[in-house]
């Protein structure tokens, strides 16, 4: 048994909705293994729970598994809006979240993030990166612009596959983008961040 298998046996599993989603995405969707997964996604819904954020921010939706789990720890009142630039995955991002209940408080945009975020005129508690790895620090940026202080960042996919720590290093735009990412976070004195290495990396920054 691998060491993931065991963390996974341990871990609450998925609700109905979400293993729903799972196989829709394999069916339905190219790389589904863009998928967050039951940890990751459980890791959201827990941190998502602890802050009880009221407006929630995601760049990357793909199918909506993400967003789903963070809208669990949505205040009563809370709105998540949720940005995806591939335009043929709104229809099943739509049916997941109907089929969870969201479709209230779950607010779906199609289009580029960095000039979504501005239009969407929020102050963010919770942002979560899962887009175009080139294109990270941009949506770091308008993130920040839009987050509270005290707020949080989370980004996924910050160890790429381990890309990041090969010698040399390779030089295609998404390794270059995280590994620039990377660097730029723990060089920016507006946050705190930790690294966690769950699935393919988590950067967790706090807005001071």
């Amino acid at each position: 048994m691998t060491i993931e298998k065991y963390i996974e046996q341990h871990t609450s599993p998925e609700d109905e909705t979400l293993r729903w989603l799972v196989r829709q995405t394999y069916l339905r969707a190219i790389h589904p293994r863009m998928l967050s997964g039951a940890v990751q996604g459980r890791f959201l819904a827990m941190i998502s729970a602890m802050l009880t954020p009221k407006r929630i921010l995601e760049i990357g939706t793909f199918t909506g598994y993400s967003a789903l789990c963070l809208a669990k720890g949505l205040a009563p009142d809370g709105v998540l809006h949720t940005i995806e630039c591939n335009d043929e995955l709104e229809e099943l991002i739509r049916e997941g979240i109907a089929r969870a209940g969201e479709s209230e408080r779950i607010t779906v945009h199609i289009g580029d993030a960095v000039k979504i975020v501005p239009q969407i005129g929020e102050t963010f508690d919770l942002v979560f990166i899962d887009g175009d790895k080139r294109e990270y620090i941009a949506y770091y940026e308008v993130a920040m612009d839009a987050l509270r202080s005290g707020g949080f960042i989370l980004a996924d996919n910050v160890l790429w596959d381990g890309k990041v720590l090969e010698e040399p290093r390779p030089c295609d735009a998404q390794t270059e983008g995280i590994a620039s990412f990377n660097a730029y976070i723990q060089a920016d004195p507006r946050v705190e961040n930790v690294l966690l290495p769950l699935r393919d990396g988590l950067m967790i920054a706090k807005k001071l």
